[in-house]
């Protein structure tokens, strides 16, 4: 289970004030790991990182919000989206959630407190994935394992024939 300070956030946001407000709710809230960009392409360049939560302005330079979710979703369809936008229109919202955002904020709502309930639902949402991923493996391993462990019986078997 990943810490605060493990935790690995992207903001991305052209609105340098906006981010730093958002960098200072991250930081009290213990989150040390954090990334920002003021440009869709300088992030988009960046999701190799794999970033453990993006948020991510509705409005930015060259790309609105939904075709920047359709690229994150090709490059990692797992990936975490929280949209904070300006815009208030339910249908965008919606839209978002549609096509995979995590969550939807709106900005001129936006606390301390509510990015800290968003961070809470994100990292536990991940660990409970991260255990399922985890006891899937093992799932599909156990046939194997049991087959390596009769191959070994067998032969300790006729070894000592």
């Amino acid at each position: 289970m990943k810490s605060n300070s493990e935790f690995s956030i992207f903001l991305v946001d052209d609105d340098p004030f906006f981010l730093s407000v958002c960098e200072q709710y991250l930081h009290n809230s213990g989150f040390a790991n954090i990334t920002k960009f003021q440009s869709s392409t300088d992030f988009l360049n960046n999701l190799q990182l794999q970033p453990d939560l993006i948020f991510l302005d509705y409005s930015m330079d060259s790309l609105n919000g939904i075709e920047t979710l359709k690229k994150i979703k090709r490059f990692n369809p797992d990936s975490f989206v929280v949209f904070i936008s300006g815009q208030e229109n339910i249908d965008v919202a919606v839209n978002a959630l549609k096509y995979g955002a995590f969550d939807y904020l709106i900005k001129n709502q936006i606390s301390e407190e509510k990015i800290k309930v968003v961070l809470e639902k994100g990292i536990l949402l991940k660990n409970i994935l991260a255990r399922k991923n985890k006891k899937s493996v093992l799932k599909r391993l156990l046939p194997f394992i049991g087959a390596v462990a009769l191959i070994l019986l067998i032969y300790k078997f006729f070894a000592q024939s």
